[in-house]
């Protein structure tokens, strides 16, 4: 008997100790709770609505939805360019309370924007920022957002990749791209990719799936690069790039041959913007013409090869290595003319006009890799 009621203790004992919630639950659980709670509270709904025609020409509004990170008290918030456009902002908090936002500015080149609220004295939670310098592969990540405006949720994967280039919408390449498998969807656009330490080292831009919805395949821009845009994003309500003044286009070895180049990769110089500051420092556009195939291209221009003492390939890694810079900055051109003749020049860049989205400009004879495949920007 006295066996039995002891039996029967430790039972009953074990029963609690396995039906309680903290002691069932593992580590990253755990993890995984205390980092949504804690954050998801700066985590906001972003409601952009536009007025559209309906078939009977009257107008309708039309709303779109997205996510958005507070980064200040004061009530500013990160999230991406496209999921603004040019509408009327609303912003929802975690607790259900709705602010008209404010447009501070806004980068086509990386696909970020900067909105303002005036939630007045009430305190709001506000996600730090992290490190994207040093991610690996294989470290965890969670998204948190509101997918299909379906209300906020939490996802958790792995970093499946760092270091990945894509094109923004307007063409522009945006680097160090993160990719990972946590689920994205649309509505979680412009939210943030966070560490396993409760920091922000991405901004959930856009999926590669054949469906429109998560296939485990995302991308996030990397929280060092939105850092340093959204700084003067907040400043001055834009960012300011380098300006070369010249059309590069990507040289390849069948091409240097057909035109007879003395090297077989680089960026050719095709044109030359007037006055610009390429041709201040003595760099040589094309000066005749030339056909490849269907194509015809300015031909006897310099080849950019290397910048600052990196070797470039083709155009856009010429292009990579000069957006790291600021307008003002010097930059050594490693070139090889026409003739053969290397030389290196000093370009002092300017700063690119607003109306223009490149560096210049930048064409390719290389067929574009992504065209034609699934890839879709979250809305």
């Amino acid at each position: 008997m006295r066996y039995t009621k002891i039996l029967s203790l430790a039972l009953a004992v074990l029963f609690l100790l396995l039906s309680s919630p903290a002691l069932a639950l593992t580590r990253e659980e755990q993890n995984n709770i205390e980092l949504y709670k804690h954050l998801s509270p700066g985590v906001v709904k972003i409601t952009s609505t536009v007025m559209e025609h309906d078939l009977l020409m009257q107008a309708v509004p039309a709303e779109g939805t997205g996510s958005g990170s507070i980064i200040d008290p004061g009530g500013y918030i990160l999230t991406n360019k496209h999921v603004i456009g040019e509408r009327k902002l609303e912003v929802t908090l975690a607790d259900g309370r709705k602010f008209r936002a404010r447009l501070i500015g806004s980068d086509s080149n990386t696909d970020l924007a900067v909105l303002k609220i005036n939630a007045g004295k009430e305190k709001l939670t506000v996600i730090p920022m992290g490190n994207s310098d040093h991610l690996q592969v294989g470290q965890k990540a969670l998204s948190i957002g509101d997918p299909f405006g379906l209300g906020k949720s939490l996802t958790v994967g792995v970093i499946s990749s760092v270091g990945r280039t894509m094109r923004a919408a307007n063409g522009a390449l945006v680097e160090d791209v993160i990719q990972t498998d946590a689920a994205i969807n649309p509505g979680n656009s412009g939210g943030p990719l966070i560490d396993s330490s409760g920091k922000m080292i991405g901004i959930t831009t856009a999926i590669f799936s054949p469906t429109g919805a998560s296939v485990g395949i995302g991308f996030a821009i990397p929280i060092n690069l939105a850092r340093r845009v959204e700084v003067e994003l907040i400043k001055k309500g834009y960012y300011s790039y380098p300006y070369l003044g010249a059309t590069l286009m990507s040289l390849f070895p069948d091409i240097a041959e057909t035109l007879k180049l003395p090297v077989r990769r680089g960026a050719l110089v095709i044109a030359m913007v007037p006055g610009g500051p390429a041709e201040k420092a003595g760099l040589k556009g094309g000066n005749h013409k030339e056909r490849i195939g269907n194509d015809v291209v300015m031909s006897g221009g310099d080849v950019i090869v290397s910048v600052n003492g990196v070797e470039v390939g083709d155009a856009d890694a010429a292009v990579r290595q000069i957006d790291r810079l600021h307008p003002g900055d010097r930059v050594r051109l490693g070139i090889v003319r026409s003739d053969g003749a290397s030389q290196v020049l000093t370009v002092t860049l300017g700063e690119r006009p607003r109306e223009k989205n490149k560096l210049g400009s930048r064409e390719s004879l290389d067929p574009d890799q992504t065209a034609g495949t699934p890839w879709r920007v979250l809305q």
